[in-house]
């Protein structure tokens, strides 16, 4: 292998060459609950780079096998060979002129290519609940579907074009006629094979019957045989094998997808039937009316989500049977929206209901709806004992047959002890996922599982000849049972098709074609107790949905993996084993380069904060001296806060005389270009008006302006002044933190201990309460809010500027185009409606670089690990208008960080409403 590694790092860059344990234990991860720690993981960026790696693995006899976001469930995306990671080059988008259709590199995640295909008012037609992690190439390689899209809206259906690049290094793209013609000419014999196998499938009317009905439900079990009958042109027939093919016969590179209609409204109805058989019989009827989604819930689902906030009522006094059915109905008009509302109301009148139906069009309450349906999932992943895995299987009947299926999936669960497992799904398609919880680490657990998925396959097969696998894909998983669904004849012919593209059979072994009757129980992955640091750690199913919110996803790691490595570490030091070379380097990448932004929370499906558990960490992890510093640090805070600020002096002086470029390398980075000066904290002068309690945070008492007047608090009082306020500075601000800064260093006591004195401050000066209370950083007010909970009324200042200021002020627009940066605490809570308001009252373009999340600063991070930073903010340049007039945001740090990275001036928003109101009353007065 070593021979390999040389050649590889011989071709590509040394850094996407992967070889510590630390990373590769992280990439042999994926969604599913299977494990294979790869020998080596490369990053390649386009259509050479796979190619040569291809060619290089095939040199040395090892497997290859693609990867893109990881999001899948059944083992499919790991692989103890060569991992081909797809990096950023790859992730290309082309939109047609009319959006008709879109071309995507495979490195593209849906979510991202959906919005922005969004203003011409379409969309892809796969439409996962990963979409917003998943990419492309996933997508297509798994032949992903979702709620809405069914069977004719999936990649398998809407394909275009492909782009695939096969194990001998040949690329062939059936959009483009030139290569058809080369591939037609250099590859006569693999078509011509294609072309006998479609002629003795349409031959053998048995099996060419079966299947066309095979695919009359979704069905993702092996190979798209369906390639065979649908099409008769070769190239036609090899594209559309590509799809659901799991990266077993070729590397997709593009897939070009015709887009379907987006429609802007919508209505959302939850209707409760009295038991299974009833929802079932209405999804028959329901499917010759105008809905575009029925997403059935058994009783086991609603119960597990009853307690969740925002939930209905109703769910907690259903009768046990009790079935519901979320439907949605979609239409390009208000009013042809309330006609399909009444064909689908008059179909639903037609069955006892525990209740009438309503539908909403309110996007608040359809999005409260639809979080009974995504909440089952995680409900049960978040109960599951510590050291247990959270299983979803995915199968599918003919919606006639889907109330008996259920009932006797039930029956199932019930004989095999599985009383935790629930059952939802897309009802449409007689499409239904089931849930339960597996503990791996014992024998006769591995047996029990065994046993049930032998006779789950048996019934799906036997009883109902259905799809043991409808949308997640074959992989490991189901490649057991890929035989015993489809029969020797349809496997022959799946065998035919591995050994016609992968001769060798390099490419991803073992996934869905494998002779291991028990390949679905081996490389099991290990789920052990991450210890009592930070608890919700034990709720991660490993989906990896929070990777692309994270700004070291890709730099080093992402959550899902930092909890991975943790685990790996815990079990470790649990079992008495050194921590070696993977507790080395988690110092670094798991625990230094971690923004700590919480971010993840957000995409999480079970609400995991892997940030706090990277604080803990650092806490755990202190040194006797480095807790003492703290602790004199939050003690001394007003001589603290004054010896940053010396600092920040010595560092302009030193610029003055090297130069901002030379001390930045000087320092590693922690001196950046447009640093601020110190300047004191500005002082109200209003005692007339209406009271509200301003507190400067310390970044920004830190870290002022060129002037005294430009300086952050100077700039919020003079506003809230003009504004009709008379803001109150609490007494003795100087001393004052709200503990944020401790926080991020694990020093947990420090930070509570601060956000107390704050606490005691605030109230005093608000009167116990009676004013409200602006802060002017958004991680210090979420940090306050979270900490208070309520017991003091505290707002962000981009909350109480839309809210309070707004109405009051008079603004004069900018006409240049202004750049906003949603911050990672703004965004957490909610202020992106909000943030964009204020800058729209303010300029007449406003531009919100959509790829840009957490900005990666930190805190402090951007000081100490300003790679962090920059990769952080890395796809921001492009965003960047050239006639910009300034950036605003509402973290001082975060503005830092966005100045030296843009070169454009980055100040707190409040500064955007100076600007604007002090024009607006100069215009007055002319």
């Amino acid at each position: 292998m070593s021979a390999l590694i040389d050649a590889l790092r011989r071709r590509l860059p040394a850094d996407r060459v992967i070889t510590d344990e630390l990373r590769r234990l992280a990439y042999g991860t994926d969604g599913s609950f299977y494990r294979l720690i790869p020998e080596v993981v490369t990053v390649v960026n386009d259509e050479d780079e796979v190619r040569d790696v291809v060619n290089l693995a095939r040199q040395h006899q090892r497997p290859v096998t693609f990867r893109a976001a990881g999001t899948s469930l059944c083992g499919q995306a790991v692989t103890d060979g060569v991992l081909v990671l797809l990096g950023e080059g790859l992730a290309t988008c082309a939109i047609a002129v009319d959006g008709a259709t879109v071309a995507v590199g495979p490195a593209m995640v849906g979510a991202e290519v959906n919005r922005r295909l969004a203003p011409l008012g379409k969309k892809i037609g796969p439409d996962p609940a990963s979409i917003n992690a998943a990419k492309i190439g996933g997508m297509a390689a798994n032949n992903s579907s979702g709620m809405c899209c069914g069977t004719a809206q999936n990649s398998y259906n809407t394909l275009a074009a492909i782009r695939v690049l096969l194990a001998d290094g040949t690329v062939l793209d059936t959009g483009d006629a030139a290569s058809v013609a080369t591939f037609r000419v250099s590859h006569a014999a693999l078509l011509s094979r294609l072309d006998q196998l479609a002629d003795d499938v349409r031959a053998d009317a048995a099996l060419c019957e079966r299947i066309r009905t095979k695919y009359k439900i979704k069905n993702t079990t092996g190979y798209s045989l369906n390639a065979l009958v649908d099409f008769t042109d070769p190239v036609d027939i090899l594209a559309h094998l590509m799809i659901g093919s799991e990266g077993t016969l070729g590397f997709i590179s593009q897939v070009t997808y015709r887009t379907v209609p987006e429609y802007a409204h919508k209505a959302s109805a939850l209707a409760f039937f009295p038991d299974m058989e009833t929802a079932c019989r209405a999804v028959v009827g329901l499917k010759t009316r105008p809905v575009d989604a029925v997403e059935l819930l058994d009783r086991a689902s609603l119960r597990a989500v009853a307690h969740k906030p925002g939930m209905p009522p109703l769910l907690k006094t259903l009768d046990e049977g009790a079935t519901a059915l979320l439907i949605e109905t979609r239409a390009p008009s208000a009013a042809e929206l309330q006609e399909r509302i009444g064909a689908v109301l008059d179909e639903l009148n037609a069955y006892p209901l525990v209740e009438a139906p309503a539908f909403t069009t309110d996007a608040a309450e359809i999005e409260r709806l639809w979080n009974v349906r995504k909440g089952t999932f995680p409900a049960v992943g978040a109960v599951r004992k510590p050291g247990t895995t959270v299983i979803i299987e995915d199968v599918a009947v003919a919606v006639p047959d889907l109330a008996a299926c259920c009932l006797d999936l039930q029956h199932l669960f019930a004989k095999h002890g599985y009383h935790e497992a629930i059952i939802f799904g897309h009802a449409l398609e007689g499409n239904v996922h089931f849930v339960f919880t597996q503990d791996f680490g014992i024998e006769t657990e591995v047996a029990r599982y065994a046993a049930f998925m032998d006779d789950v396959c048996a019934l799906l097969v036997k009883k109902y000849d259905g799809s043991l696998k409808a949308e997640h894909g074959t992989g490991r998983n189901m490649a057991p049972f890929v035989e015993l669904e489809w029969g020797a004849r349809a496997y022959g012919l799946m065998r035919q098709i591995k050994a016609l593209f992968d001769p060798e059979g390099l490419l991803n072994p073992g996934v869905i074609i494998n002779d291991d009757p028990e390949a679905h129980l081996q490389h099991l992955k290990p789920m052990p107790a991450a210890g009592e640091l930070y608890a919700p750690v034990d709720r991660c199913i490993e989906c990896g949905f929070c990777e692309p919110q994270c700004p070291s996803h890709g730099l080093t790691l992402s959550p899902r993996q930092r909890i991975v490595a943790w685990r790996e570490l815990s079990r470790r030091h649990a079992a008495g084993e050194a921590t070696g070379e993977l507790g080395e380097d988690y110092l670094y990448q798991g625990l230094e380069t971690c923004a700590g932004c919480g971010l993840c929370s957000t995409a999480c499906p079970v609400g995991i904060e892997t940030g706090a558990l990277v604080r803990a960490v650092r806490g755990e992890n202190l040194s006797g001296v480095a807790r003492q510093l703290g602790q004199v640090a939050a003690q001394h805070f007003a001589t603290t806060q004054a010896l940053a600020r010396t600092a920040l002096k010595a560092g302009h002086l030193a610029e003055s005389l090297v130069g901002a470029k030379l001390l930045g390398k000087l320092t590693g980075g922690a001196w950046k270009a447009g640093m601020p000066r110190p300047q004191p904290a500005g002082r109200a002068t209003a005692s007339q008006g209406d009271k509200v309690v301003y507190f400067p945070t310390c970044a920004g008492r830190i870290f002022g302006a060129d002037t005294p007047a430009e300086a952050l608090s100077a700039t919020v009082i003079r506003v809230l002044e003009r504004a009709g306020y008379a803001p109150i500075i609490p007494a003795g601000i100087d001393a004052l933190c709200c503990g944020q800064s401790f926080a991020s260093k694990g020093l947990a006591a420090e930070a509570d201990r601060k956000s107390a004195e704050l606490e005691a401050a605030l109230r005093e000066a608000s009167d116990n309460g009676k004013y409200p209370i602006v802060l002017d950083a958004s991680a210090c007010s979420l940090r306050m809010k979270t900490y208070l909970a309520e017991r003091l009324p505290v707002y962000d200042l981009v909350e109480f500027a839309h809210d309070a200021l707004l109405p009051r002020l008079m603004l004069q627009k900018k006409a240049d185009p202004v750049l906003i940066h949603l911050n990672c605490s703004a965004r957490r809570m909610g202020a992106e409606t909000k943030l964009k308001a204020l800058a729209r009252a303010c300029a007449e373009q406003v531009v919100m670089p959509p790829e840009v999340k957490c900005c990666g600063f930190g805190g402090d991070r951007g000081f100490v690990v300003p790679e962090l930073n920059a990769h952080a903010l890395r796809k921001i340049h492009d965003d960047v208008p050239a006639n910009c007039c300034g950036g605003y945001s509402s973290n001082k740090t975060c503005e830092i960080g966005l100045t030296a990275a843009t070169g454009v001036p980055y100040q707190s928003i409040v500064h955007l409403l100076d600007e604007c109101s002090q024009e607006a009353a100069r215009m007055a007065t002319c």
